[in-house]
């Protein structure tokens, strides 16, 4: 029993340094990584290529799977460019794999390591930024090592105990019972990972055969579909879509794996007679590997037949201007702030087709639109209330503020246009100086030719400066009109707030298109201001 426990807990100390490692990994080069998976990605091709370096360098296919996903409901990604990401992070994640048979077995380091674990938890306690993040990695890093010391030394000890005639045999039958076995077993460790860890260790120490861990090893890559398909239930159309491209793709690379498992057993007796046995855990990662990889180039030029068919079986939603907000992304602030960020976009643009048509040559008002937005406005506050970030973390935080900065003058903008909306049938808006009208409307007209944000900035900020004024002389003309008699005092009163209502709206154009440049700025992207939702 103390050798179960022995190896048991080997693997939780394995899981524990994967954790920990990913998390330190993520601190460091994230943002990076997450920059470079929207720079570089501009085919399935290179967004495989991408997909498979970042989760290589991450130790997690979750974390490249779900930035992928916010991409796509940020519009940074195109839903065919994210699936080969999503390919390519099966690639990926096979590296830990490598890891383990060249270096944990090899090298045998479990011990040399343990001055790295408390390096790493002293540069975790006593850092700042960085350092305190590559601190965690380090001793994640070393944690694996004693990991994967402790299951060989549990598994060692009960040698002749377990043996591979305790497993199913291999035959057909056999081998489909040890892939479910390898599938419930990436379901209770949720990581596909540490599933192919003890399968490593347990060849690596004769307790199964080579067959038997590739056949469970591909059960382990099926399996750990289960824990995305279950993460994106109930979420966007986005979210959903990926999650069971992820199953669909992954089960049918395990088909096909299955299926080769069987030719590649041949192969290596026939070029290498015996080798096999001797090197069961290098074949068995290469065979991790290949099957991955062969799978990549057989779906990379079907990837927009593939996306076509996961369209179909996960269709758009009715279309929604908070859409994007998936609560499966706060799980990742930048992630989810691109999802703001694109909600953002969207609101806007409904509120300046909400205030062209108050400003037309007949004002009208959808009350149904003016109420969607209003609900809109109120999601966006309540999804950015629970994305929280530091000031250390310079991208995401300055991406946050000018999150909170645009919301902020999108519900003074809000207001205005509901000011507007209730006094139409007294046409208060149309009773400010036609001059005035128009500047605003040619505002509008300009916002949709700019090319990008910061082009939208200049032309609202322009525009701002010019009605704020000449505010002084209008309001002094309108005074002077109703001294004079020219009009009635109550017109006059009218157009004083028609007037200030125009410089207003214009002002928060301004200053919710300089906002949505800066956050533009922070996630390195330069999206047209008015493209189409």
């Amino acid at each position: 029993m103390s050798e179960l426990f022995e190896t048991l807990g080997g693997l939780g100390v394995f899981l524990l340094g994967v954790v920990i490692m990913t998390a330190g990994l993520k601190g460091v080069a994230g943002d990076a990584l997450r920059a470079a998976l929207t720079r570089f990605t501009r085919s399935p091709l290179s967004g495989a290529c991408t997909g498979a370096v970042s989760t290589a360098i991450l130790q997690s296919s979750s974390a490249t799977t779900i930035a992928a996903v916010g991409f796509v409901g940020a519009g940074l990604l195109s839903f065919p460019q994210a699936l080969g990401v999503i390919f390519g992070a099966n690639v990926g994640t096979t590296i830990t794999g490598w890891l383990v048979a060249l270096v944990g077995f090899k090298l045998k380091l479990g011990s040399v390591v343990l001055p790295l674990i408390l390096a790493g938890v002293l540069m975790h306690l006593f850092g700042k930024g960085r350092v305190q993040q590559a601190g965690f990695a380090l001793a994640g890093f070393g944690l694996i090592f004693v990991g994967i010391e402790t299951m060989q030394a549990g598994m060692s000890s009960i040698q002749g105990q377990v043996t591979p005639d305790t497993f199913p045999s291999d035959t057909l039958a056999g081998r489909f019972q040890l892939v479910l076995i390898g599938v419930v077993i990436t379901l209770v460790t949720q990581s596909s990972s540490a599933g192919v860890a003890a399968a490593l260790t347990a060849v690596h120490t004769g307790t199964i055969s080579f067959e038997q861990a590739a056949a469970m090893v591909i059960g382990m890559d099926v399996g750990t579909t289960a824990t995305a398909m279950f993460a994106t239930m109930g979420g966007a159309a986005e979210t959903r879509r990926t999650g069971y491209s992820h199953v669909v793709y992954n089960v049918l690379t395990g088909m096909g794996a299955f299926v080769l498992l069987g030719p590649y057993v041949w192969l290596w007796q026939t070029l290498a007679p015996g080798l096999l046995a001797d090197q069961a855990e290098i074949a068995l990662v290469a065979f991790h590997t290949g099957f991955n990889a062969v799978g990549v180039l057989l779906i990379l030029p079907l990837a927009h037949p593939f996306a076509r068919l996961m369209y179909r079986l996960v269709p758009e939603a009715r279309s929604s201007l908070v859409g994007h907000l998936d609560h499966h992304l706060l799980r990742d602030a930048f992630v989810a702030l691109e999802a703001a960020h694109s909600t953002q976009e969207a609101i806007f643009r409904a509120q300046l087709d909400m205030a062209k048509a108050l400003l037309s040559e007949h004002p009208a008002c959808d009350a149904e639109a003016l109420g969607d937005i209003d609900a809109a406005l109120l999601t966006t506050a309540r999804y950015l209330d629970q994305i929280h970030s530091q000031p250390e973390r310079s991208r995401e935080w300055q991406m946050l503020m000018a999150c909170m900065h645009s919301l902020d003058h999108m519900q003074r903008l809000q207001h205005r246009l509901r000011m507007a909306a209730a006094t139409l049938g007294s046409r208060r808006v149309a009773t400010a100086p036609a001059e005035r009208i128009a500047q605003v409307s040619g505002t509008l007209r300009e916002l949709h030719q700019a090319p990008h944000w910061k082009a939208a900035a200049q032309v609202a900020g322009q525009s701002a400066a010019m009605l704020e004024g000449a505010y002084n002389r209008v309001r002094e003309d309108i005074m002077g009109d109703v001294a004079a008699g020219r009009i009635e005092a109550d017109v006059g009163a009218q157009r004083l707030d028609s007037d200030r209502w125009l410089s207003r709206v214009s002002h928060h154009i301004w200053r919710i298109s300089h906002h949505l440049q800066l956050a533009d700025d922070a996630s390195h992207r330069d999206s047209p201001p008015l493209q189409p939702a």
